[in-house]
């Protein structure tokens, strides 16, 4: 259960002597960090999931904002316009309940933006997704958040980089600062798939341009670490999550791509993996190549087990974990044991190497948003036995004393004054055992248990 703050000043308190309280602030913040590896920390995560096409669905940067046009331009008319219900705890607990360890959740920030050249992330937008990521670390799974498609502006990098990396340390300035206090249960990204561009190097034209655009996704990468770690709270020892090559497997495993300089040496790498495309992404035919129906032959599982073996020796044998940020396969036009057959293997491959697989799943797609449960059980049963967890929702330290909000085996007139600071908002005050101020047991703490706390001092 998270934390219910109410923090205000000595007016604030005294309206609230008046008036019963209805409103408060829900935190995860002030967990501790542990003292483990980013390795050991992957490990820990099992097999993910994403919520995609929800918080990443966006306008195009250059098209007029046709979301904010056609509704009241609220957070859930963003999260809902490309198909998805408004996302709900029973939604994110479904995920966890599946036996999901991680939830991966792509984000548009410059959603609900305003126009002034500030790139001001949008406060109400910011507490949505808030909402979300705690829900999901109650849930008892790790969540990943990043700046994602978000309209397609990174792909002006090349052309505008003054400006987009203006916008881009902007943006990540204020994520960290938002989620600083946020435990190891939350993982940054720097990116989706953005970061390579083709205006600069054609992979299928030669080399020309190719050392120019990794050396522009490395700068990116390195900004993204030191804007991190510059920052307050627990960012300065959280794990980190970097976008490989336009996070294919191949091309992050060039020698031109370079991994950023870590002081705290917490990082791991993220590919996506959707091959054969035919297969992975085709629905139907394109003019660029022919829809497959079914996957399964000797050469697939081939070259599958190929690329995994690539992140292994490349990555994960020199101390680097690998997270699979994505992988999947639509459902349309494809065979349903085929289907079953990529998304378990690709699970299974990437999971035994030590890599952490996070399956991408669409309003629609392979996770029913309306039932909170897997759409095929057979394919929830075949993920669970690679690498699912049990749900165990996160809880907080026991309580032994109540109103020891100091956790310091005694209640005394200490306590009392630390929750008095606390209620009242006086900067760094912290309650180290915040559920022993619970005296009223409603999951709020505000004047009241203060009071309850004094009378039970005076009784003692």
């Amino acid at each position: 259960m998270k934390l219910k703050k109410i923090t205000a000043s000595v007016t604030a308190v005294i309206l609230l002597l008046l008036n019963s309280p209805t409103t408060v602030i829900t935190t995860h913040a002030d967990e501790p960090m542990r003292d483990i590896s980013t390795m050991e920390l992957v490990k820990d995560m099992g097999i993910g999931i994403n919520l995609g096409n929800t918080f990443e669905s966006c306008p195009n940067w250059y098209e007029e904002d046709w979301i904010a046009k056609w509704s009241d331009g609220k957070p859930n008319n963003y999260e809902t316009a490309w198909g998805s219900p408004v996302i709900t705890k029973d939604i994110i607990e479904g995920f966890a309940k599946e036996g999901f360890g991680t939830l991966r959740i792509p984000v548009a920030w410059s959603n609900m933006m305003a126009h002034d050249g500030t790139y001001t992330i949008n406060p109400e937008y910011d507490a949505r997704i808030h909402e979300v990521v705690d829900w999901t670390i109650d849930s008892g799974m790790y969540a990943i958040i990043n700046i994602h498609w978000d309209g397609g502006w990174v792909n002006n990098f090349p052309q505008e980089k003054e400006e987009s990396m203006k916008r881009y340390t902007r943006m990540w300035e204020q994520i960290a600062e938002s989620f600083k206090d946020y435990d190891d249960y939350l993982m940054f990204e720097s990116q989706n798939e953005e970061l390579g561009w083709e205006s600069i190097w054609n992979p299928w034209g030669g080399t020309e341009g190719k050392a120019e655009s990794y050396a522009l996704c490395n700068e990116i990468n390195q900004k993204f670490v030191d804007i991190i770690r510059s920052s307050g709270g627990n960012n300065p020892k959280r794990h980190l999550l970097i976008s490989g090559y336009n996070t294919g497997i191949d091309r992050t495993c060039d020698q031109l791509f370079k991994m950023p300089n870590d002081p705290a040496n917490r990082m791991a790498i993220s590919v996506h993996y959707y091959s054969p495309a035919g297969f992975a992404i085709l629905e139907e035919d394109a003019d660029w190549g022919k829809a497959i129906p079914t996957w399964g032959s000797s050469e697939d599982y081939a070259s599958l087990r190929y690329e995994m073996d690539m992140m292994k020796t490349n990555f994960t044998d020199k101390g680097i974990p690998v997270i699979i940020g994505e992988y999947g396969c639509p459902t349309k036009n494809k065979e349903p044991e085929s289907v079953r057959r990529f998304l378990s293997s690709v699970c299974e491959e990437a999971y035994k190497r030590g890599h952490c697989p996070v399956m991408w799943s669409t309003p629609g797609g392979h996770y029913d948003r309306d039932t909170c449960k897997m759409a095929d059980s057979e394919l929830q049963k075949k993920l669970y036995e690679i690498g699912g967890k049990e749900f165990n929702p996160r809880t907080e330290t026991d309580i032994t004393l109540k109103g020891d909000v100091n956790a310091d085996g005694e209640f005394n007139a200490a306590d009392i004054v630390i929750l008095s600071k606390w209620i009242m908002g006086v900067p760094d005050t912290k309650l180290q055992n915040w559920k022993a101020a619970d005296l009223i047991s409603d999951e709020k703490i505000n004047i009241f248990d203060l009071c309850l706390m004094k009378q039970q001092l005076v009784k003692n």
